[in-house]
């Protein structure tokens, strides 16, 4: 990105000044270096996005940002619907709630390495993974409404997770204003037979170990000690959101001249959020959450079986549960005023601060959790979201270290079995069932997770907490 354009805020927040129809600047927190690196197109998006009816405060682009469709990824921008404003299915993405949810083990790093290749295997075997993967739970018209309505509730309550998970899970393991009725036979019947599965491109579980710790006080409120041995799981709705996304932006896109809305980009497909179709689609976009969050719940329910199966004696507990695709109605601070916003987060983490209603009461005082994936040969961290992030991006961080190559270069460069052999020399063990998608997927294909963790750290978005590397990694 030409970084020229811009004007430095701070050493980590740049502004674009409005512009040829832009209703408000655009703001990138990041280092120079990230935005030096950021592809000409990210620019062109945030820009589009300002452009949008109704949008307030400004369009703002995470330290992970890159080319998506419509909104970049890592894209955060909230919408007042008393002022047209509008809700946009490329604002949320294709995969809807993708997110990351993070496990105590108990177990020790002696413990896991002594028996790593069998756990990895009884994992790979028990979690479905890969394009198309199905899962041994089949929905009927029913159940599938029940799902789509009850979210990891529903899971709980079919003896498919805990209890206690619930309260570690954002919206307490339920998105209320699901509407199944809003959500294609199609979408449902591609989704009834995927229930419990990873599906493929970014998605794993990873057995990780703690190997930094930044804050003691807020780790120690989290449960994490160096040399934890942590379990993350990331992925998302799976075809049931992908479906639904793309039948909605189909729809967006014809029917915005009727709402007088002249689209910059036919990607940025929207409505108004109190239009009928903009109602459609929130009941739609609120099941696919409850999908993905009961999809994770069952996901977990599975990793404890088999983790038991090669250590009895261990209990999984949740640490936290965090979507980064997706739009909430939210209060936020507007010009000194309290507003009901409806913001959208692609590819971009929910990271409200300490004190927060919406926070469980064990973890209000430190913040929430902020989980952000790496890739299987590099670092993940958990971060704690910060009182500043309020004020400066609705409560948002980054979600990843964020791609700076398409998979189609990262296959020309790299073969899947010579990353697997390079992770397994340096210790880490990789389970897939495609090597085109570990090529995909090569950590050199992805940013340096250092540089954005430290950028959403030294901007304020959220503080640093731990460092994990992965030991396992089970690959879509």
């Amino acid at each position: 990105m030409d970084i020229n354009k811009l004007h430095r805020i701070s050493d980590y927040q740049w502004r674009i000044d409005p512009v040829n129809g832009m209703h408000v600047p655009g703001i990138i927190f990041a280092s120079k270096d990230l935005i030096l690196d950021m592809d000409e197109k990210v620019y062109e998006q945030i820009t589009n996005v300002a452009r949008l009816p109704g949008i307030v405060n400004a369009s703002y682009a995470m330290p992970d940002a890159h080319w998506g469709y419509g909104f970049p990824i890592g894209g955060v921008a909230a919408f007042d619907p008393e002022q047209g404003g509008v809700i946009s299915a490329g604002g949320v993405g294709f995969d809807i709630s993708c997110g990351v949810r993070t496990l105590h083990t108990g177990l020790t790093v002696q413990q896991v390495m002594s028996k790593q290749k069998e756990l990895a295997d009884v994992l790979f075997k028990t979690i479905p993974a890969g394009l198309g993967s199905t899962g041994v739970f089949h929905l009927n018209k029913k159940e599938m409404n029940a799902m789509l309505n009850g979210g990891a509730r529903w899971a709980v309550e079919r003896g498919l997770g805990d209890q206690a998970d619930l309260e570690r899970i954002e919206e307490y393991g339920c998105m209320q204003g699901a509407d199944p009725d809003q959500i294609s036979n199609h979408a449902k019947e591609r989704q009834k037979n995927e229930m419990g599965t990873l599906g493929s491109g970014n998605h794993y579980l990873e057995v990780q170990k703690v190997v930094e710790i930044y804050d003691q006080n807020i780790a120690k409120r989290f449960g994490i000690e160096l040399n934890d041995i942590k379990i993350s799981i990331h992925c998302g709705s799976r075809g049931l959101g992908h479906q639904i996304g793309t039948e909605f932006l189909k729809s967006m896109v014809v029917s915005a001249k009727d709402y007088g809305i002249t689209l910059p980009d036919r990607e940025l497909a929207c409505a108004p959020i109190n239009s009928k179709i903009g109602q459609r689609y929130l009941g739609a976009m609120r099941g696919a959450i409850n999908c993905a969050l009961a999809n994770r719940e069952i996901i977990t329910h599975l990793t404890r079986q088999a983790v038991k199966h090669i250590f009895p004696d261990i209990h999984l507990d949740l640490l936290y549960d965090v979507s980064h695709n997706t739009c909430k109605l939210e209060q936020h601070e507007v010009n000194g005023k309290r507003k009901n916003l409806f913001v959208h987060r692609k590819g971009a983490t929910r990271a409200f601060g300490p004190g927060h209603p919406a926070l469980p009461a064990t973890l209000r005082e430190a913040g929430q959790p902020v989980l952000i994936g790496g890739t299987m040969g590099t670092a993940s961290y958990i971060l704690a979201g910060t009182s500043e992030s309020m004020q400066l991006a609705y409560g948002s961080a980054c979600h990843g270290a964020g791609r700076c190559m398409s998979r189609h270069q990262a296959t020309k460069l790299w073969r899947g079995s010579n990353i697997i052999q390079q992770l397994a020399d340096q210790g880490v063990l990789i389970r897939s069932p495609s090597r085109r998608g570990v090529a995909e997927e090569a950590p050199n294909a992805y940013k340096d997770v250092n540089d954005v963790v430290k950028s959403a750290d030294q901007a304020g978005l959220s503080r640093m907490v731990a460092k994990l590397e992965p030991l396992i990694c089970i690959k879509g």
